[in-house]
């Protein structure tokens, strides 16, 4: 029976009675030889109800300690895993430890390394700035001994030069006597003269270059710039800025002699020089007429040997310069110190033919001599330092 299901009454009417006593139900039906079935039906049915609630209890029990093993289960496997992933990434991150604490070591090693290879190239650099330094004092002083000399040379062959001879051919002339250049006219403008390698008829052969010559302290940006611009308008590709000296030419246009501005190739040079860099460049302009203006453009290589070559050469010529002046100076202080020499002897054998007493003419002659040979040791010794 369910709970909704009203309870039959206890108590009941006793029906023999009329009522005047209340008897049991039970005791009424047991009365009448009759058992109480619906109380039975609904005891058993209280019972039923009670065994399957009890069954249904302990299922469930069942269940859920199943449940509760199962998620213990799961929550173990689980937990298992992560320790692993964790024990897995402690590791990684062990070795990532390691290996950024070996990166830091060994780029701490590098730098340090690093710092005293520069160190070194510093120490190394003043070393060699100092050099210079030392030898560029040694250049000028040596520079400005030769310009006083030269001033006094000039000088000098100012006095005995012929009258009517010229002091200096003109570029023109000058470039005319030069063999297998052609050279044009006086330009108005857009540079002074232009040149080129001439054939076997004197006709001017490709590429035809734009000569700018100037006479003036030190050349500046501006006029390498004109002379660049006055080729272009010319549509030519090589320009050539002359110079009278070598002083005349800044550092970094005696650094870099060959190399291209804004498509132009730019020679700088002097009037010393213009015939040996045009030889040596030759060989390029032939190259250039062959495969066109572009060649160098296209073999940027060999436009720098050709700058290095210009650079190298230019060292020589000083170097050259260096040893004529040294064989100069050893040639004066030889005929110097011969002349001296000469005198010494002289004197010598004039004390010796001086008359006198026997004793008294050796003691000149003795002394003499000993003057003579102080004066031709202390003569030895100045040539040797010399």
């Amino acid at each position: 029976m369910t709970d909704s299901t009203p309870a039959m009454p206890e108590a009941i009417e006793c029906p023999l009675c009329l009522g005047k006593g209340e008897l049991s139900r039970t005791e009424v039906l047991e009365r009448l030889g009759m058992k109480d079935f619906a109380r039975v039906a609904q005891l058993s049915a209280e019972e039923a109800i009670r065994l399957i609630l009890k069954k249904e209890k302990d299922a469930e029990q069942a269940r859920w300690a199943k449940f509760d093993a199962e998620l213990a289960r799961r929550v173990a496997e689980v937990t298992g895993k992560h320790n692993a992933e964790l024990q897995k990434l402690q590791a990684e991150k062990t070795e990532l430890e390691a290996a950024q604490k070996l990166a830091e070591e060994q780029k701490k090693a590098e730098i340090a390394r690093a710092r005293a290879d520069l160190e070194a190239a510093l120490s190394g650099e003043k070393a060699k700035a100092n050099d210079l330094a030392r030898q560029g004092k040694d250049y000028l002083q040596e520079i400005t001994d030769l310009r006083e000399r030269n001033q006094e040379l000039e000088g000098a062959m100012a006095k005995i030069a012929r009258v009517g001879k010229k002091e200096e051919m003109d570029f023109a002339e000058e470039a005319h006597s030069w063999p297998g250049i052609w050279i044009g006219e006086k330009l108005p403008r857009n540079g002074d003269y232009l040149m080129a390698f001439a054939d076997a008829a004197g006709n001017a052969l490709e590429p035809i270059m734009v000569i700018d010559n100037k006479d003036k302290a030190t050349v500046a940006e501006a006029d390498v710039r004109k002379l660049v611009r006055d080729a272009r308008e010319r549509k030519l590709p090589v320009a050539v800025l002359v110079t009278r000296e070598e002083s005349q030419l800044r550092h970094v246009d005696r650094q870099c002699r060959w190399a291209q501005e804004d498509g132009i190739w730019l020679l700088r040079s002097t009037r010393a020089w213009l015939p040996r860099d045009l030889e040596v460049l030759r060989p390029v302009f032939e190259r250039m007429r062959a495969e066109g203006p572009d060649f160098l453009q296209r073999n940027t290589a060999l436009a720098a040997e050709v700058q290095r070559t210009l650079a190298n050469i230019d060292e020589i010529e000083g170097h050259l310069k260096k040893a004529g002046t040294a064989i100069e100076k050893a040639q004066a202080l030889t005929a110097k110190y011969r002349a001296r020499l000469t005198g010494l002897c002289d004197t010598a054998a004039g004390v010796r033919q001086v008359p006198g007493k026997r004793e008294g003419r050796k003691g000149r002659a003795s002394a003499g001599n000993g003057n003579g040979t102080q004066e031709h040791q202390q003569a030895n010794q100045q040539e040797e330092s010399a």
